[in-house]
């Protein structure tokens, strides 16, 4: 009884101290902090930083992002029930299982066949019956659902490739942190139009790249 009561203090310190500083207000996104359990997407032997305002390794190179970054990007993205949402770089399968909680379907995509393995089990612990967990190479999207009212990119890219922007609909959000170390920003990128979209930005951060992102165009003079 003890843990539960120490786990639940844990929680809420993380959303009272980490996730409200950060300017997430929305008390639909706090709430699902409450419910979805981060705990149960962290790997065991992170238990004890489950809460805790650090990346957490995956393994294959992957790893969670802190907890205040997904909050704020759940906040910007303002998923809606009607709305299809693709995630890129499934990881643990929280953040899919935070989207799921808001959007009709979620569509995941990861690279390592273990990892989305065990995302698969942790959402199907979590109740989560609305995401589906494919194994692949999301780098430039996944055009098999497409196109797409929100993608995610739970990693870094250098810059954010055509492929992945038309797979958005018009009136559709995209949110990736965007450049390379030591630059970086969070975006929500929205497409205000066939041919026209209008970048957001939210934070400075750095976080791991994801695998096989396409490197950024060079201007050749």
């Amino acid at each position: 009884m003890e843990q539960v009561q120490n786990m639940e203090q844990a929680r809420f310190n993380m959303i009272e101290q980490q996730i409200r500083p950060w300017n997430v207000l929305d008390q639909d996104v706090l709430d699902l902090l409450s419910e979805v359990k981060r705990e149960d997407f962290v790997p065991a032997a992170y238990q004890a930083l489950a809460f805790a305002d650090l990346e957490i390794p995956l393994g294959e190179g992957a790893a969670m992002l802190a907890p205040k970054m997904e909050a704020r990007l759940l906040q910007e993205l303002a998923v809606q029930p009607k709305e299809k949402v693709l995630e890129i770089g499934t990881g643990s399968g929280y953040m899919a299982a935070l989207l799921a909680a808001k959007a009709e379907q979620v569509t995941s995509v990861e690279i390592s066949p273990a990892l989305a393995q065990q995302a698969k089990a942790n959402l199907a612990k979590s109740g989560a019956s609305n995401v589906s967990v494919e194994v692949g190479d999301g780098a430039r999207g996944w055009a098999a659902a497409a196109p797409y009212d929100v993608i995610v990119v739970s990693a870094s890219l250098p810059a954010v490739p055509d492929e992945l922007l038309q797979q958005l609909k018009v009136g559709g959000r995209l949110a990736a942190i965007v450049g390379e170390a030591p630059v970086m920003e969070a975006q929500i990128i929205t497409r205000t139009g066939e041919t026209t979209f209008a970048p957001l930005n939210l934070f400075e951060t750095v976080v791991a790249p994801l695998q096989n992102a396409p490197a950024k165009e060079r201007f050749r003079f």
